[in-house]
């Protein structure tokens, strides 16, 4: 798996193997008792590998494997990420920065038509804008700092589904 797509924060993978959903589900189900450096949550199609919790940090990785059935083939969509709650924060913060940015546009916009000075709007446009890129930055360095564990997780999912590495 390719982890190094310059612009992807949450690096996704897809695959199918020959085996039938229930089995790639018993195996994961199984690891659950024959191993404890992760921690396997499955319902419905899904299945979420996580670090225990004494071992996760800020940016520890999760890995979300969502199941299709085709014929007596399953479909692996597989996405790495965040702790939900984080990457929720993650994104709240960059809505409200985009709604901040708009409503700055707007505001810029009234005062150069009105003839009036627009300097502390287009300071502030600016800063938010900085203040993207710093988040990008931070989601790039947080998805470095995980890197190791989303290479591990997904060692171990190969490894439990037996697939070739």
């Amino acid at each position: 798996m390719e982890l190094n797509n310059q612009i992807v924060l949450r690096p996704r993978f897809k695959e199918t193997v020959k085996l039938p959903l229930e089995e790639v589900v018993k195996r994961f189900v199984d690891q659950k008792t024959k191993q404890s450096r992760y921690k396997i949550v499955y319902f419905d199609e899904h299945i979420f590998i996580k670090l225990p919790r004494k071992e996760q940090h800020f940016w520890s990785p999760q890995l979300h494997l969502e199941l299709n059935k085709d014929e007596e083939k399953t479909s692996i969509h597989g996405f790495f990420g965040p702790n939900p709650s984080v990457w929720t924060l993650f994104m709240f913060t960059h809505l409200i920065l985009a709604t901040a940015f708009l409503g700055l546009i707007v505001w810029t916009y009234t005062q150069y038509n009105l003839g009036n000075s627009y300097f502390w709007q287009v300071f502030l446009m600016i800063l938010i804008v900085f203040f993207w890129v710093v988040l990008y930055f931070g989601g790039r360095l947080g998805r470095m700092k995980g890197r190791p564990d989303m290479e591990a997780m997904f060692q171990f999912y190969q490894k439990t589904l037996g697939v070739a590495a």
